[in-house]
């Protein structure tokens, strides 16, 4: 089956539409260069709130990517206190949102919601390291098994000031699932247990709740790479 020509627009991004389709009319009356920009900008609005439909792996033990974008960082950290996650070093993958990729954000496991914790915070450059400690987040831990959670993070950025999370504590979910968005730019960290074989590198392109990022059932290495 072919994918649809044109995306259907996330229902938080009608309002926005709107509003920019109305200034590029008042603009429009002003000045018709003003006009075509004000059209280009709303036509860059259906195109950044678009919410594409997904073929999502389903097997056992498979991570999917929660965002799309670039993977900024893969490193070994301690998690926020916040999150509450066994002590000892875990696995932090953080994929970068730029105002050109689909923002909205969906399910890497299935399992169900153990917590939810909301950080009021900064708005440093998301694609900064610090970011991941010092601004606003939303956090979801996730129970996949009784033994096992991992971790996913909405981070604010220096543009995205506006964090949606549609999913609460003790909810059931599945993989790929849509589960928020975060507006204009932002990142999403996953945590997983230091362990975990990681199938993605620095620098590398992820699609969100369609790029495998790790797997849990596998008895190969974390996967190294170089950009060529």
């Amino acid at each position: 089956m072919r994918p649809p020509l044109l995306a259907p627009v996330h229902r938080e991004g009608w309002i926005f539409v709107g509003l920019f389709f109305i200034c590029a009319l008042l603009l429009n009356q002003l000045s018709g260069f003003l006009g075509v920009l004000g059209f280009i900008l709303t036509g860059w609005c259906l195109y950044f709130f678009r919410d594409p439909q997904r073929v999502t792996p389903t097997r056992e033990g498979l991570v999917v990517s929660p965002a799309d974008g670039l993977i900024v960082s893969i490193i070994k950290v301690t998690p926020p206190s916040e999150l509450g996650l066994k002590e000892g070093a875990w696995q932090r993958i953080s994929v970068f949102l730029d105002v050109f990729d689909v923002h909205i954000n969906r399910i890497p496991m299935d399992g169900r919601i153990k917590k939810s914790i909301y950080y009021p915070g900064k708005f440093f450059n998301a694609s900064l390291d610090k970011a991941s400690e010092f601004n606003e987040r939303q956090s979801l831990v996730l129970e996949v098994k009784k033994d096992r959670e991992i971790a996913f993070v909405q981070i604010a950025g220096l543009i995205a000031r506006r964090i949606r999370c549609d999913v609460q504590e003790n909810q059931q979910v599945q993989t790929g699932e849509r589960y928020g968005l975060i507006r204009f730019g932002s990142r999403v960290d996953i945590y997983l247990p230091e362990e975990t074989p990681v199938f993605v590198i620095e620098g590398q392109r992820v699609i969100g709740g369609e790029s495998i990022i790790a797997d849990f059932n596998s008895t190969e290495s974390s996967r190294s790479g170089a950009i060529r």
